[in-house]
């Protein structure tokens, strides 16, 4: 790196100090692509243009802080819009039935069920790459694959980012970090091999699965019992289905219970809802320490 982009990019990060994480990392991706970039062009026409120069054009280090602060005030995180503000903390029991209509928990709640999927995916291309580089390192084509995986990681790192950022609410790199594209192959390498947030991406795809397999299975069981017993006026009462069947005996709910039944799945719903909002924060916590580049 240029002597002086590095300093540059040293007084970004002091500029931005106590911004999230991965504001910081974008904004220092894009602040050395742009001066890398513009002092290639400067030598490859020859005019050799003081650093100075390239500065002015971009901005200083606090003016392209203020702009970044300023585009995180305007950008919203996630698809949902923000809550409305109220006046006073609203009652434990308003914001228990609140969840029904707050669209940040049916989107933590679909991340639960879709988070199956995306495990799966995630373990099978982590496992595979895995695999591969080690048995293929003693060959020569082994170094390029093992390069072309560590690259796929940080690509997938992105798009999952991007993921939890729109359905968990958790700011999350909006780009790759930048890699001159004229370094040298050894020290491209280095880069990738020495960067923690390559390995750490690599353990969060994963550690993917099993988590995948939690939420999903969590979400799903508690959907069924809330809708099952919301259901139970009409499953039980009207179709006359029983409860359950033990040792060859049928057992069903008086009709006086079925009422206490759909509003215990109501309450379960409601509970479930408030449930996958929290796994969402929480996981949303620990993508951010996983995949975002520690400053």
């Amino acid at each position: 790196m240029h002597k002086d982009i590095g300093e540059y990019l040293e007084a970004l990060k002091a500029a931005l100090q106590g911004a999230d994480p991965a504001t910081i990392q974008d904004a220092l991706s894009d602040a050395e692509e742009h001066l890398a970039l513009a002092l290639e062009r400067e030598e490859a026409s020859g005019t050799q243009a003081p650093f100075s120069a390239v500065v002015a054009e971009y901005g200083s280090p606090d003016e392209v802080a203020a702009a970044y602060r300023e585009l995180e005030s305007r950008t919203p995180v996630s698809f949902y819009p923000p809550a409305a503000p109220r006046d006073g903390r609203p009652s434990l029991w308003k914001r228990f039935l609140g969840v029904a209509v707050d669209l940040r928990a049916y989107a933590a709640l679909f991340y639960l069920f879709a988070s199956l999927a995306l495990g799966v995916l995630y373990f099978t291309i982590a496992a595979t790459g895995l695999s591969l580089s080690l048995g293929l390192i003693v060959l020569i084509v082994g170094l390029p694959f093992v390069v072309g995986f560590l690259i796929a990681v940080r690509g997938i790192a992105v798009v999952e980012g991007r993921i939890v950022e729109a359905l968990l609410g958790v700011r999350m790199p909006r780009r790759p970090v930048f890699v001159r594209k004229g370094l040298a192959w050894h020290r491209r390498i280095g880069v990738l091999f020495s960067d923690r947030s390559t390995w750490t991406a690599i353990l969060y795809l994963v550690l993917m699965m099993p988590l995948g397999i939690v939420y999903f299975t969590a979400a799903l069981v508690l959907l069924v019992f809330s809708f099952t017993f919301l259901a139970s006026p009409l499953l039980l009462g009207v179709i006359g289905l029983p409860l359950g069947e033990i040792g060859g005996r049928c057992y069903f709910v008086p009709d006086w219970a079925l009422p206490l039944c759909a509003i215990g799945g109501a309450l379960l719903f409601l509970l479930t809802l408030h449930f996958a909002k929290w796994i969402g924060a929480v996981h949303g916590r620990y993508a951010k320490a996983m995949l975002v580049r520690s400053s």
